[in-house]
């Protein structure tokens, strides 16, 4: 096992990192099996927060519009993490986001891993649910704030070392960092051109959106303004 890493967890919109957005980062740095600080942050997200993933997280937009932009927190967790690996349950969820971020902000963001839900899989093959909450249930694991980033963070930092102790004979290799690898496509932020046009279609037609068009991606509002023109029409002149 390793006593050095990064226990990371996000709170996301959604689940797609090309789509969704980041609402809540935390991350706990590990040094020789003692914590050495923590981040944590939650992210405006540009965007309204679906009931459902309000009432799995217990964060309300009203919360989410008094968090930090995107940039300064994905940059500040970049700097916390220095050359360390992540370690999280599912982590290549969380890593796919980070990762996404990074190459849209232009940082460098590359990445040994520990996946608990690997080891997981591996040690407990007829257990019938894995998830962080299970195992944590199975282990005792006490949970403050479930959905909540640095705490399902701490939490897998527990479950990761109850299950080295459990099982000290399992191959090293199962409770060792692997490098991370995932491919993203750099998404540009909105033009001007774009920005100017979205607001006056919105405009036009009396229409709410429920993201800030300052928040857009290039993609994201192409998007828009082709769904405003089908459904709505062009600005007559």
């Amino acid at each position: 096992m390793t006593d050095t890493y990064i226990a990371l967890d996000l709170e996301t919109t959604g689940l797609n990192p090309t789509k969704d957005r980041i609402l809540e980062i935390g991350a706990v740095k590990v040094k020789g099996g003692q914590i050495q600080g923590t981040y944590e942050t939650l992210v405006n997200p540009g965007v309204r927060i679906s009931g459902r993933i309000e009432e799995l997280t217990g964060i309300t937009n009203e919360m989410a519009a008094d968090g930090i932009d995107t940039r300064p927190a994905v940059t500040g967790l970049v700097e916390f993490c220095e050359d360390l690996p992540l370690l999280g349950h599912n982590i290549m969820f969380d890593y796919s986001f980070l990762k996404q971020n990074a190459v849209n902000l232009n940082l460098e963001f590359e990445k040994e891993g520990i996946d608990t839900l690997k080891i997981a899989r591996t040690l407990f093959p007829d257990m019938e649910h894995r998830s962080l909450q299970a195992l944590c249930c199975y282990y005792r694991i006490t949970q403050e704030r479930a959905h909540r980033a640095v705490s399902d963070a701490l939490s897998a930092m527990e479950l990761y070392q109850r299950m080295g102790r459990e099982f000290p004979d399992s191959p090293r290799e199962l409770f060792e960092p692997r490098q991370l690898v995932r491919k993203v496509k750099k998404q540009g932020p909105v033009t001007p051109a774009q920005k100017g046009y979205l607001n006056d279609l919105i405009k036009y037609h009396k229409i709410t959106l429920e993201v800030s068009v300052d928040a857009l991606t290039k993609n994201e509002a192409s998007r828009i303004i082709d769904r405003i023109i089908l459904e709505h029409g062009r600005i007559q002149k």
